[in-house]
């Protein structure tokens, strides 16, 4: 039976046939990608693409950069990966000093990942654990802004709102609640200065919280320049102090969503520094990495580690290659 169900499935040719590769579409096989060099990569024909996106907005290094290629092969000649759950490594720790140097204000450790939804998942627990470590079980809502996007693993995916990623796995999802993005162009009124509009859609973030009830919401997650799901949405002035300000008057933590338009994209390592706060946790990836290995990570506060450094002493959560010291 299962030989003859096997030949019957074999003998109709799948649109890509030809490849074992699930790929991201089952209409057609991509061409393979033999060689990059700078802002161009090469197929396997000799035709060359200009990589003008940078793939996912990642290769803003360019592709086979010899400073990189030649960092990466004198890591692996010393060792390519150990488990950071029984060692660290230098460039684990290097890669940390020189995070932290340049983090914005109350920054006071880092904390490795693969990428950017993995990034995210790490920040939503760690809020939810910060608050079971200080006494206060019941925050567990998060709130985020509609025509958002924090990553594609399903707690990132529950606090992010593009709704055409998020329909068919809604059963699976986190409670999370969306308030306005700041959208200027489509949604300032004719009557309203910018900071005006600013304070307006800031203060949803108010009436959301005493929604939910505030000692019942954990925290906000924004994207300081909004990236994919809503193009380049830059913040108008105010809005963030706003934003932090309501978060500090309820205890609400301030996560902030820079894997797109963070590590120098805006003028600014940290699209933040801009805006004149800090995050208590803050996402970053893409750019860190440049696409010449899976990297990301938190940046976390010193509230937050404390907490857990004087609590339980350990945050509960892990990945396989976190802190991989090739990445």
């Amino acid at each position: 039976m299962t030989n003859a169900s096997h030949s019957a499935n074999s003998s109709r040719p799948a649109a890509n046939a030809g490849t074992r590769v699930l790929h991201r579409t089952s209409t057609s096989i991509p061409p393979c990608a033999v060689r990059g060099e700078g802002i161009y990569i090469f197929d396997q024909n000799g035709k060359s693409y200009l990589d003008a996106c940078g793939g996912a907005a990642v290769s803003c290094l360019g592709h086979s950069d010899p400073d990189v290629r030649a960092a990466m092969h004198t890591q692996i000649d010393q060792i390519a990966y150990a488990h950071s759950g029984f060692f660290s490594s230098d460039a684990m720790e290097e890669l940390a000093d020189e995070l932290f140097a340049s983090a914005p204000e109350g920054i006071d450790k880092v904390y490795f990942v693969s990428g950017g939804s993995e990034a995210t998942e790490a920040a939503l627990k760690m809020a939810r654990q910060y608050f079971l470590e200080i006494g206060q079980p019941d925050r567990k809502y998060v709130i985020a802004r509609r025509q958002s996007y924090h990553g594609n693993t399903l707690g990132a995916l529950s606090v992010g709102g593009n709704m055409w990623r998020r329909k068919q796995f809604e059963p699976l999802l986190i409670t999370a609640s969306h308030i306005a993005p700041v959208y200027q162009y489509r949604d300032q009124r004719d009557d309203e200065t910018p900071e005006a509009y600013g304070l307006r859609v800031a203060n949803e973030l108010e009436t959301a919280i005493l929604e939910l009830g505030s000692e019942n919401v954990a925290a906000f997650v924004a994207e300081p320049v909004v990236g994919a799901t809503a193009g380049a949405l830059a913040p108008v002035p105010g809005y963030f102090k706003r934003v932090r300000e309501i978060c500090d008057q309820y205890g609400v933590l301030l996560i902030l969503d820079e894997v797109m338009c963070g590590m120098g994209r805006t003028g600014t390592l940290h699209a933040i520094e801009q805006e004149g706060i800090s995050g208590d946790l803050q996402t970053i990836a893409k750019g860190l990495g440049a696409g010449y290995q899976p990297i990301g990570a938190v940046l976390v506060s010193k509230k937050i580690n404390d907490a857990i450094a004087n609590g339980s002493g350990f945050f509960q959560h892990g990945h396989t290659y976190q802190g991989h010291a090739t990445a």
